[in-house]
């Protein structure tokens, strides 16, 4: 079998192909509106699509996940440089796309590229690496907090300007990555402070006075939807709601669905909710758990590891796949106003898919490191 072939964490590798073959079944079942849309009727073509993005996805995976993962402590500095730059040609040069400014045309290809899915990565592989060569000053001002904070919140503020979600996704999982790294609380405590002000300010000023802050049209209309739900302007959120309430227990079955002809997103944004009314409850469960073995399989691997740079970056990456998976199933489930994001390895897309299944790579390039070393008889160390 495949699976046998392959290095690193066999459950991890099972988990990522078995999400990855249900994101075809559940983008070919979603994507008829789109295929009349853009693709003239052809309802093949989003079905191809998704399918090369995955096969070059699991090919990514694999290939990263053999490189020796200490190799990404020296090439997070060079990939965050990177991603700044691309941050700012976005911001410059970016294509427009569902009224959101958050891509970049890749010259030749002719794709489009969402920078800030690799800007997230790269900032979690540069914590990553601060963090394991600086445990010793975390409660030092100057040497450790300043140092780190800085590139964190000029990442954040620049994503901010063309990705307010993805901004925020940033800004939380490196705390929480922080926050394990054994930063000092008196250094914490006051930054989580500003963050949730700063939040609160931002969703006041956008409800009551839209256009102050950046991107102020755009978080003011999923607010005012929010709390203020109009069908006639915006029915996204019902949708999602007679999906989920009408899916039952069981569902109804792969490509029975009826909301998917009133869910605009039902393949990116909405998928969970599509998935809910085909698979049902139970389907929902599911995928809920298939996600939380993700979790609890590279904790595992961070608790093992013989590295700091290893156990921080496991523990990045599922933290930042984790934050944003809760992202998305609480605006399925209307629990948070539409953010945007992606559900990890379900959602159509590309440079999200193509960043997630790298970073889970570099969690099995982790895990393969710590085999080799219980296969040779070496001890492991909890540091």
């Amino acid at each position: 079998m495949i699976i046998e072939k392959v290095k690193g964490d066999k459950v991890i590798w099972i988990v990522a192909i078995l999400l990855s073959l249900l994101s075809l079944l559940a983008v070919y079942s979603s994507t008829e509106t789109l295929a009349y849309r853009d693709y003239g009727g052809n309802t093949e073509a989003p079905l191809l699509k998704q399918f090369l993005i995955v096969l070059v996805g699991l090919v990514v995976m694999y290939i990263v996940h053999l490189v020796d993962y200490r190799y990404f402590s020296r090439a997070a500095q060079v990939l965050l440089g990177v991603s700044i730059i691309l941050l700012v040609v976005t911001y410059a040069y970016g294509v427009s796309e569902n009224d959101e400014i958050r891509r970049i045309r890749v010259p030749i290809i002719n794709l489009t590229f969402q920078p800030s899915d690799l800007t997230r990565l790269a900032l979690i592989m540069y914590i990553a690496r601060f963090l394991a060569k600086n445990q010793d000053r975390m409660s030092n001002f100057k040497d450790g907090f300043l140092k780190i904070i800085i590139p964190i919140l000029l990442i954040t503020i620049m994503v901010f300007k063309t990705d307010f979600s993805s901004a925020v996704l940033i800004f939380t999982t490196s705390l929480a990555l922080l926050f394990i790294g054994r930063i000092s609380m008196k250094f914490f405590l006051p930054l989580l402070g500003i963050g949730v002000a700063g939040l609160v300010t931002i969703v006041f000023l956008s409800f009551h006075y839209p256009g102050i802050v950046p991107r102020g049209p755009e978080i003011e209309s999923r607010i005012d939807q929010y709390f203020h739900p109009d069908p006639e302007k915006n029915d996204q959120y019902l949708q999602a709601k007679i999906a989920i309430a009408t899916g039952g227990f069981v569902g109804k079955m792969p490509g029975n669905s009826t909301r998917r002809l009133f869910l605009q997103l039902a393949f990116s944004d909405y998928i969970y909710a599509f998935l809910i009314e085909e698979y049902g409850l139970l389907g929902g469960i599911v995928i809920l758990f298939l996600y939380l073995v993700l979790l609890f399989r590279s904790v595992k691997i961070a608790r093992v590891s013989n590295t700091k740079f290893g156990s921080f970056l496991v523990i990045g990456i599922i933290l930042m796949l984790g934050i944003q998976t809760l992202m998305h199933m609480a605006v399925s489930v209307n629990l948070l106003p539409v953010t945007g994001q992606t559900l990890p390895f379900l959602s159509m897309g590309g440079s999200s898919y193509l960043v997630t299944c790298a970073g889970l790579g570099m969690v099995l390039s982790v895990s393969k490191y710590v085999e080799q070393n219980a296969e040779r008889g070496q001890s492991l160390s909890y540091a």
